[in-house]
């Protein structure tokens, strides 16, 4: 028994096991009548009741409102045309119906055909290759490209030229493909910047842009000048919620920059650095439609053929409308199991990952 003075100077006393003569054991003693405590064996109420749907939709209804737009564009563009993922078990006719949706179910059902189809073209393995090569290059030398330079811009003690170079670095993210690509094209072309100071020096010029051998260096030095500061955002933002206390007692215990950078900074970075690392993986056979569709004729099929326009060459060019969805089929599928194997690494090394099943 434990026992407080109220502000009259009355002793009251909450007694879990034992009470008074004649009070039964587990009641709330004091100056007023003893009081039952609830406990689930009484069937009195153990937490906060859940509030009713109309109570729920008041509060809420201005999120609901705000979320809209974006279920909406979820909604159109990615849940319903999931539908037509059936094209890639049909013979698909486009004149078999007045409509779209006519047509896909007046198509005949022909099963696993336009996959074995697919499987046995090697330019989807070609395109496959390609697409595996390029995300693991950009995998490894990309990726940890916007960790370092936020860490970079998170020790920029002047807020203003931090300011002006996250301003620098942000910009190239705005600019199209187009753009990115004709300003490559003017540094590294034939007839660029680079080939002209080569050639009034008496070197040979390098005409980068329609080098098939270098192309992988060319598409990830191109990816890495327009999103390489957009990358860092989310990295900076993780970094300013890292407790700066640690900072000050691993310093005050003698650490100095590089290890409070190895045992405070990175540790705090890490779950976000497993939760991004999850989705690049789920998107590892997407690296991007327009970028290679611009270069494709420069360097040649072999070297910039990926699955994104293997599919637009096949399934709309050519009107090979199911073996192109069994191509986007693949690729999705293939992106699903990537986010599930490595959200179940990530949760048996103690990351919460993407999701949590409950």
């Amino acid at each position: 028994m434990k026992g407080t003075t109220d502000a009259g100077g009355q002793s009251s006393a909450v007694r879990l096991q034992d009470g008074p003569p004649g009070q039964p054991a587990g009641t709330v003693a004091g100056s007023s009548a003893a009081r039952p405590l609830p406990t689930p064996a009484t069937g009195a109420p153990t937490g906060r009741r859940r509030a009713s749907f109309a109570a729920r939709w008041r509060r809420d209804w201005p999120l609901l409102l705000m979320a809209l737009p974006a279920v909406l564009l979820l909604l159109v563009f990615h849940y319903l045309p999931t539908v037509g993922n059936v094209v890639a078990f049909k013979d698909y006719d486009q004149w078999s119906g007045d409509t779209a949706i006519e047509a896909i179910v007046n198509s005949p059902w022909i099963g696993f055909t336009n996959f074995a189809e697919l499987f046995a073209d090697s330019q989807f393995w070609d395109a496959l290759r390609n697409t595996l090569l390029i995300t693991t290059f950009q995998l490894v030398f990309f990726f940890p490209l916007p960790i370092a330079l936020a860490i970079l811009l998170n020790s920029v003690v002047s807020s203003r030229l931090r300011g002006f170079i996250q301003t620098v670095v942000y910009l190239p993210h705005f600019f199209s493909w187009v753009l990115v690509v004709t300003f490559f094209l003017q540094m590294l072309g034939g007839s660029g910047l680079l080939a002209q100071v080569l050639r009034d020096n008496g070197l040979e010029p390098w005409n980068i842009m329609t080098n098939s051998d270098t192309f992988i260096l060319l598409v990830s030095s191109e990816s890495l000048w327009k999103d390489v500061g957009w990358g860092t955002i989310i990295f900076l933002a993780a970094l300013t919620a890292i407790d700066q206390n640690l900072y000050e007692a691993a310093a005050s215990d003698g650490a100095n920059r590089w290890r409070r950078l190895w045992h405070v900074t990175l540790p705090g970075l890490r779950p976000v650095v497993v939760l991004l690392l999850i989705l690049q993986l789920g998107n590892a056979l997407s690296v991007g439609f327009e970028q290679f569709i611009l270069q494709r004729d420069a360097v040649g099929r072999q070297a910039a053929e990926v699955l994104d326009t293997y599919v637009y060459y096949l399934g709309l060019l050519t009107q090979d409308y199911g073996v192109g969805a069994a191509a986007g089929l693949f690729k999705a599928v293939i992106g699903l199991i990537l986010i599930l194997v490595a959200n179940r690494v990530a949760r048996r090394f103690g990351e919460e990952g993407v999701f949590v099943r409950s």
